[in-house]
This record gives C-alpha cells, sequence and structure tokens, in this order.
C-alpha cells in the first residue's frame, strides 16, 4: 500500500479537527493493519525498533545501572535510575515492581545487571515488548538515552496490525508526517512482500476517531 506524503498530512490535520479537546496534550497515534500473513508463524511478526527523525515527545527512560554509569546516567537526564540496592527490593514485591514501571516507555540497562532485571523486570516488561537494551559499563549514555527517546516499538504479537506513537500535538505537522514515513520505511522494509501486506493506515489523538489515510 503505497502512501503518498499529502495523504498522510490531510489524515493529520482530520485527525486534530476530530479529536476533542483535553486537558492534557494528546499523542498522535499511527495503526497498520496487515494481510496476507499467517500470524500464528513466528517468521510472520514483526518486532522493530524504530528510530524516528523527530523523537515522539515525552519519552520516558528508565535506566538500571551502578556506580559510575548510574552517576552519569542522572547527569544526563534519565527520568530514572534504578540501582542494584532497589532492584533487589524491587525482586521481593512484584505488585511494588509494576508500580515503580508502569509510567516508563523505554528501558536500558548495565550489561552485568541483566539477568537480575531479567528475573525481576523481565516478566513485567517482556509482554508489552520494552525489555531493555543492554549497555557496557562505559557505555556513553547521553547519545544512548538521546537514541532511545527517539525510538518507537512495533511488535505484532500474533495480531494482524501493529501501532505505536508517532508525535506529540504540539508538534508540527511536517516533523510527524516524517515520523510516520520513518516507521512505514521500516514496516516495508521488515514484511515479507513490503507494502503488499498492508492492508490499511490509520491515525488518530490519544482521544480522538481513527482517520484512514488514503
Amino acid at each position: 500500500m503505497s502512501v503518498r506524503k499529502d495523504s498522510i498530512l490531510d489524515a493529520l490535520a482530520k485527525a486534530r479537527d476530530e479529536a476533542p479537546p483535553r486537558g492534557f496534550e494528546q499523542s498522535v497515534d499511527l495503526t497498520v493493519n496487515l494481510r496476507d500473513l499467517d500470524m500464528r508463524r513466528p517468521d510472520n511478526r514483526v518486532n522493530l525498533r524504530i528510530q524516528v527523525p523527530h523523537g515522539v515527545g515525552g519519552q520516558k527512560v528508565l535506566v538500571f545501572a551502578s556506580g559510575d554509569l548510574a552517576l552519569r546516567a542522572r547527569r544526563a537526564g534519565a527520568d530514572r535510575v534504578v540501582e542494584p540496592a532497589e532492584l533487589s527490593e524491587m525482586g521481593s514485591d512484584r505488585k511494588e515492581a509494576k508500580r515503580r514501571l508502569k509510567d516508563y516507555d523505554i528501558f536500558v540497562a548495565e550489561a552485568p545487571l541483566m539477568p537480575t532485571v531479567g528475573r525481576v523486570a523481565g516478566p513485567i516488561l517482556g509482554p508489552r515488548g520494552k525489555m531493555p537494551t543492554p549497555v557496557p559499563p562505559q557505555a556513553p549514555i547521553d547519545a544512548i538515552l538521546e537514541r532511545e527517546r527517539r525510538t518507537v516499538i512495533l511488535r505484532s504479537r500474533e495480531r494482524s496490525f501493529v501501532k505505536c506513537k508517532v508525535g506529540k500535538e504540539s508538534m508540527p505537522d511536517e516533523e510527524i508526517v516524517e515520523n510516520v514515513e520513518a516507521v512505514l520505511g521500516s514496516l516495508y522494509g521488515a514484511l515479507k512482500r513490503g507494502e503488499s501486506n498492508v492492508k490499511s493506515i490509520y491515525l488518530k489523538l490519544t482521544m480522538g476517531p481513527a482517520v484512514k489515510v488514503e
């Protein structure tokens, strides 16, 4: 399904018009319905991490780290840093762990901590498709956080559609459209028959109706 830039712009304008005003900034969401794929087969499923050119606004990043990396992550503006003592504490209370992790979009973990992170946070983050990206202790965390804040995840599991945020209400249309184009380009490249495996594409604001990209 080939999509022109002006078609995305038209759908975005309509999505903005039809969304009721809210007392918070809404996200712009993209949904792509797939076809002619047996999603029971693992090789047909979509599991992509895509860096979009303009970010999607408000991506909150949590870093599991210790020592120097934890200190540098805080200085680099991580929204939260969980050190080993807190991670161990979370391991003893699953409900509390879910509460502490629920508000974050992207997760990064110091590689030596990954076994513990996997045990404690894996059952919570795995089903959400948000397992942490492992990084070495000497990693350039500033650049990693900047990259991760521009990352969106497309994951179908056994469903015949994928969806993700592509921006925020306050972002210029042009930037949102370029994000949409980046997501679609990566998705087409991952599908067996590219654009032919796409049935339909929709844009919407958080509280608004879905608008088809014609």
